[in-house]
């Protein structure tokens, strides 16, 4: 691939510790433009992604963003994080700078086809289970987007005849204005009304994965989710419904991927870290980390998959209803371990519980109370930002404190 970008000033807005800044940095260090990386996070708080970019030519502006960065730039790439309110967006929009998302611009040089997949749960699992159904008939498969890799990374690996899978989160999904000639909805509920402002609005965000197919394109809708049946009548091309948790396979399928191959797939499969994921059994106590269910109905799924539950749960709000969550735990949780935050004040009404301070307090507590054939699931509902970095961070602190016991 030609360089489009030799000696523009680009600002990437948001390094992030999740692995797409980081990759978006580097794929314009190596088209030798003129880098800088912007974000409001101190370069101690960021320096696992700060580390990986240590020996190219990128700049660094970290702990606020400068509006003089924002005035002469050739292209702003802004993270997903980023609010479409920001008032850095509002200086580059009256200076003339042209602002995308590594999506966009991966959607504007990619010529070959994208399959997207996206839902408030289930779309990592699904987009990774399809990733490697799809390399067992096309080798060229790749896979990209929220999951934490930047598809501008693997620009320089496809071509025409790449598929690539991308999972894509609505904060990914609200700017683009072309969508993947094959895309899947996992399924969808309430989530993220800390940054929309209501239900509609989220939902709304979720459409450009269909809004812009063509006749020739393929949607395929959860058969049981609520919303799928007014995506279907708005979408424009074939609409194929699925069975709850069956989007991988039924796309694989449709790609002529072969039963016997997806079958050795799946018998390999060990999941997606940090989603129900099966840490270890101490005593006879299963310990599971679902650390990336971030919404009261992603803990309510996870609940009724599992039994003899101590869950640890908690954390910071997104403006979510938490009465059907408590209803559940009322029936079907032993015992309730809390870690602090806004979203725990609201779960709190009416139950037992028992408070911890921090994730290694929370493991000891739940192990103490365990017995033998219970499960320890450490499964949040809600944001990370009050005691950890991220989800994953989370997610890393109980596998450490579990293997401390």
């Amino acid at each position: 691939m030609k360089s489009l970008f030799k000696d523009k000033k680009i600002v990437v807005m948001g390094l992030g510790l999740h692995g797409g800044g980081a990759g978006i940095a580097k794929f314009f260090a190596g088209q030798g433009a003129n880098v800088l990386v912007t974000d409001l996070k101190t370069k101690s708080q960021l320096k696992e992604s700060v580390d990986k970019l240590k020996n190219l030519p990128v700049r660094f502006a970290l702990g606020g963003h400068r509006d003089k960065d924002f005035k002469n730039a050739d292209l702003i790439i802004k993270g997903p994080a980023v609010p479409p309110a920001s008032r850095y967006l509002k200086i580059a929009g009256k200076n003339g700078v042209p602002v995308k998302t590594d999506i966009q611009l991966f959607f504007d040089l990619f010529k070959g086809k994208i399959i997207g997949i996206t839902g408030t749960k289930g779309k990592s699992t699904a987009a990774t289970l399809l990733y490697l159904f799809l390399k067992t008939k096309y080798p060229n498969t790749y896979l990209a987007g929220n999951i934490g890799i930047s598809p501008l990374e693997i620009l320089k690996k496809v071509d025409e005849k790449s598929l690539v899978v991308l999972e894509l989160s609505s904060f990914e999904l609200e700017d683009l204005k072309k969508s993947p000639s094959i895309a899947g909805v996992t399924t969808l509920f309430e989530d993220h009304l800390n940054r929309y402002k209501n239900l509609k609005e989220y939902i709304n965000s979720k459409k450009p994965i269909f809004k812009y197919q063509s006749k020739n394109d393929v949607l395929f809708l959860n058969k049981d989710n609520k919303y799928a049946k007014s995506f279907a009548k708005e979408a424009k091309g074939k609409v194929i419904f699925f069975e709850e948790g069956q989007l991988a396979l039924s796309v694989a399928e449709y790609l002529g991927v072969p039963k016997k191959d997806i079958k050795k797939v799946l018998s390999s499969f060990k999941g997606v870290p940090h989603r129900q994921e099966h840490i270890a059994d101490k005593g006879g106590v299963r310990y599971i980390n679902d650390t990336a269910a971030t919404t009261p109905e992603s803990v309510i799924m996870a609940i009724r998959k599992f039994k003899n539950i101590i869950l640890i749960t908690g954390g910071e709000d997104k403006n979510l209803n938490y009465g059907k969550l408590n209803k559940e735990i009322r029936k079907n949780v032993k015992h309730l371990v809390l870690l602090p935050g806004t979203a725990t004040d609201k779960l709190k009404r009416g139950l037992k519980y028992i408070e911890a301070k921090s994730m290694e307090e929370a493991v000891k507590i739940s192990a103490g109370l365990a017995k033998r054939g219970d499960t320890v699931l450490l499964s949040p509902g809600s944001a990370s930002f009050n005691l950890f970095k991220n989800e994953f961070d989370r997610g890393k602190q109980f596998i450490e404190a579990v293997r401390k016991l």
